[in-house]
């Protein structure tokens, strides 16, 4: 017999198999209790694992339930979210076709999200609309990791500028999907950008036009001058002359550090690479500054070290801005002792070369404390300078920055009361030009002879005319004078030259588009003539676009007599055989 009731189980076991009569039997009982134990175990157990998983059931409802609720809140804050936003929200295809858009786009496109959704984006925008460089159809297309770009749109009648961004989506394998981006509104920043650029225009225009009006009297003056120096004069008239012509000098170099400082400042200066004569270079450096040096009672030399290249290729306005600058600087603070340019090849490889520049003085020096402050610009090392020195402050600063355009940094060793040494390190490219000449790149004279040369000058200015007579004059020259570009076509038509000076600001027709048609005249030698500028405008940007419109040279107003005369002497002893 059991001890315990008979677990169901069992009883439909030992009943199904027609051993009910071992429930009685007592060689068999201890082994069915086991048996029927472990059945009322296993339905204890499974009892409880029931009411387990039916609590458990209930709580997974309940969190479930809370996690719609709160899917569904977030949902609704995300969409409140997005269609209250101030920009637009899209989501297109690889190609560009709109898959989402939020209700921002129907206030700033004037389309419904159901005229948009399935439309490419090309149907919205068009090329010209686009601000900057960028083909429309290169937008969207291919996967971009980032796209970014200004449009502008005309809703109702107002024009609205908008900044569009985006970021390409993949799937869960990988595959790009589309793009998810942003559209803002930036119609008053895009305004004021514009606004800017047109004051930065006017005040270039301005500058431009203020440089040239002050440059056309002060030719008078220091031309009057130059003039009235090459004459016979009282030796008590010397000392005033010499003044005047200083004051005159040191006024145009004021308006050329203004001038560059701006164009530095607005980042419109760009590099001009070329072929030049450094040799060339050198050797005018060193003429015009001798004789400033000698004047000072200094020594100036120039130190050519380890085999210079004749010929490379760089910006040789910079560059001789830079070292005449620097040289510049060291005459007005040196007032005893030595001034060196020394250059020095470092390395050559891969066709190029670096040299090393060194300007070493023995003059007042810099104390440790202000030598970094002197590259700022306006800033000089302490007022006192200012006062006995003079100046702006803003050489140095140019030096720094036209180098910073060039890869390269300007140094400064110095102490106090010992001299200064700036250096800098520039790479050029080799060149393998044989012949090459610069019409600024010429030997200072100080001895004029009679010239016997055919020269017509473009020129409106009545004073300059009268100043470009006295001198050539002097210098046995066959002046002729056109008042304005058509008027130089009308005489070359019938005359030859061997020079012709041109002015770029002229009535009826400037001096670019007047040596544009002289260049394109079917006439071999009037179309190679060599035509120099002669004009008031001095940005490096007027520079370059008349290297541009293949000018043969520059030169500035006001000029200076003796190179002048010497760019004249070159086209008198050299052939006519250059590279325009």
């Amino acid at each position: 017999m059991l001890n315990n009731p008979e677990h169901r189980l069992l009883k439909r076991q030992l009943k199904k198999s027609n051993l009910e009569h071992l429930s009685s039997d007592p060689n068999f009982a201890k082994f069915l209790e086991f048996i029927n134990s472990a059945y009322f175990s296993f339905d204890r157990d499974l009892n409880r694992i029931e009411n387990i998983l039916e609590q458990s059931s209930k709580e997974l409802v309940i969190a479930n339930k809370q996690l719609i609720i709160e899917r569904d809140k977030t949902k609704n804050k995300l969409a409140n979210l997005v269609d209250n936003i101030g920009g637009v929200i899209f989501e297109t295809d690889p190609i560009g076709n709109f898959t989402f858009v939020n209700h921002a786009w129907e206030t700033y496109s004037g389309y419904s999200i159901n005229e948009t959704i399935g439309k490419n984006f090309l149907d919205f925008l068009k090329e010209e609309d686009i601000d900057g460089d960028k083909s429309i159809r290169q937008i969207f297309g291919k996967k971009r990791n980032k796209i970014k770009f200004i449009f502008k749109h005309k809703n109702k009648d107002k024009l609205m500028w908008f900044e569009l961004k985006a970021k390409s989506i993949e799937n869960e394998v990988g595959r790009f999907t589309g793009y998810i981006g942003t559209i803002s509104e930036v119609t008053n920043l895009k305004e004021t950008e514009i606004e800017l650029h047109k004051a930065s225009k006017a005040k270039d225009a301005f500058l431009s036009t203020m440089s040239h009006e002050i440059r056309t009297p002060l030719n008078a003056v220091t031309g009057l001058t130059n003039i009235l120096l090459m004459e016979e004069h009282l030796p008590d008239q010397l000392e005033n002359l010499k003044a005047l012509k200083y004051s005159g000098e040191h006024l145009l170099g004021l308006i050329n550090d203004l001038l560059d400082f701006d164009k530095i400042k607005s980042g419109k200066i760009k590099l001009n690479e070329k072929d030049f004569n450094l040799t060339a270079l050198l050797e005018n450096i060193k003429s015009h500054f001798i004789i400033r040096a000698e004047k000072n009672g200094i020594i100036f030399n120039v130190i050519k070290e380890n085999d210079l290249p004749e010929y490379i290729i760089g910006d040789q306005l910079k560059l001789t801005q830079v070292i005449k600058n620097l040289l510049s600087n060291s005459l007005k603070f040196t007032e005893k002792g030595s001034i060196i340019l020394k250059i020095k090849k470092l390395q050559t490889e891969n066709n190029k070369v670096t040299l090393r520049f060194k300007v070493i003085d023995t003059g007042i020096g810099i104390s440790k404390a202000k030598q970094k402050s002197i590259f700022e610009s306006f800033v000089q090392a302490n007022s006192d300078i200012s006062v006995k020195y003079g100046g702006t402050g803003l050489g140095l600063s140019i030096c720094k920055q036209l180098l910073g355009i060039q890869n390269s940094d300007l140094k400064v060793k110095s102490t106090l009361g010992q001299g200064a040494t700036f250096s800098f390190k520039l790479q050029f490219k080799l060149s393998n030009r044989l012949c090459q000449y610069e019409p600024e790149m010429v030997q200072m004279q100080t001895k004029f002879e009679p010239l016997n040369l055919k020269v017509l000058v473009a020129e409106d200015n009545k004073m300059n005319v009268l100043i470009v007579k006295k001198i050539f004059a002097k210098w046995n020259i066959d002046l002729t004078i056109a008042n304005n570009g058509q008027e130089v076509l009308d005489i070359i038509e019938e005359k030859d030259f061997d020079l012709i000076l041109m002015d770029l600001q002229m009535p009826v027709l400037n001096g670019y588009e007047t040596t544009k048609k002289i260049r394109n005249l079917k006439d071999q030698f009037k179309s190679t003539v060599p035509i120099i500028a002669l004009t008031a405008f001095a940005q490096t940007d007027v520079k370059e676009k008349t290297q541009l419109y293949k000018m043969n040279g520059f030169m500035s107003k006001p000029f200076d007599p003796a190179k002048l005369y010497n760019l004249l002497r070159f086209y008198k002893d050299q052939s006519i055989n250059k590279c325009v």
